[in-house]
């Protein structure tokens, strides 16, 4: 899927030559080599540790809170990204223009983007502290979904079309604007998130059940919900930040996988999911892209058409067999 991922685009190129490039030997055409090296390899990458995070942070939310709607973002860290970004976009008008330049880059949306979802991350722990039943952090973050949206609609409400349009284009999500340093960052705040989710496997399998049965098993539950949302916070909060608020992955592959593997052994679902997640993520992209077209769809827009629709087959198929 990787090297269908990377061939694929408004400008054909031969598995052969892409695999040529991806070992270091140089292709038939120079601009081949930059194409792949400098566009298609980082997006493709991207790609697969975005699917690996979200849908990882979506099966941490689903267990938690037992909640088969829950999802990465459901703890209000995109409403929080989103209104670090809509600040800084739609209030550039008030900045004078060296400084609106500063904080509408790439690098400016990123660090806004970290910086709201942060936020809402204290938040979400420090009311953590003082409700010891799980369903209220939902709630509250459910909350802080909501009160972030309202500031966001605000602000859009006064905006320019211009900056109204930028900030648009940045919830639609994009998977092609990072650099390979920005990759790189990436790769290693998703290990950092996909390294804690593996500590709290066998907790998991208890949750299932319950608090109290998770408890009467020697799970320390305080400890383990602190590390779920510390870790769903790394994996989505960096995810947002660097390529936009992106649906229905985190929602919906982990159902994909509890489906097709007819398991609730979280370690085989870990990388079940994990691999379903980087392997959809990759084919939408690949869809998104309209080969043989200048045209690139919104990435946000085909994850959610062509997701929806598998989801509701693999139901009415389990539901058939059953």
């Amino acid at each position: 899927m990787t090297l269908l991922n990377i061939s694929l685009g408004s400008i054909k190129i031969p598995f052969k030559e892409v695999a040529q490039a991806l070992i270091g030997n140089a292709t038939s055409k120079t601009s081949w080599d930059y194409i792949i090296i400098n566009f298609r390899l980082p997006k493709a990458i991207t790609a697969i540790l975005v699917g690996i995070a979200l849908s990882i942070s979506g099966l941490l939310m689903q267990t938690l809170f037992r909640n088969p709607l829950a999802g990465p973002y459901v703890l209000g860290l995109s409403s929080g990204a989103s209104l670090g970004v809509a600040i800084v976009v739609l209030g550039a008008g008030i900045l004078p223009l060296g400084l609106s330049k500063v904080f509408t880059s790439s690098l400016g949306l990123v660090f806004a983007s970290g910086i709201g979802s942060s936020l809402v991350l204290f938040a979400v722990l420090l009311v953590s502290e003082r409700l010891k039943d799980t369903m209220y952090i939902l709630i509250v973050g459910l909350m802080f979904g909501s009160l972030t949206s309202a500031i966001v609609s605000v602000l859009s409400y006064f905006t320019t079309a211009e900056q109204l349009q930028k900030y648009t284009f940045w919830q639609m999500g994009s998977l092609g604007n990072l650099s390979w340093s920005n990759v790189s960052f990436l790769a290693i705040v998703t290990c950092i998130g996909i390294s804690l989710s593996f500590l709290v496997i066998k907790p998991l399998d208890a949750l299932l059940l319950g608090e109290r049965y998770a408890s009467s098993l020697g799970v320390n539950f305080k400890r383990t919900r602190y590390i779920i949302l510390f870790a769903t916070s790394i994996l989505a909060g960096s995810i947002t930040a660097f390529v936009g608020p992106i649906a229905f992955i985190g929602l919906a592959v982990p159902h994909m996988a509890k489906l097709l593997f007819q398991t609730s052994n979280h370690f085989i679902l870990f990388w079940s999911t994990s691999l379903l997640g980087a392997i959809v993520l990759l084919f939408c992209d690949i869809v998104a892209q309209l080969p043989g077209n200048d045209i690139t769809l919104p990435i946000n827009a085909i994850t959610s058409i062509i997701g929806a629709p598998i989801v509701v087959w693999l139901l009415v198929r389990k539901k058939r067999i059953g």
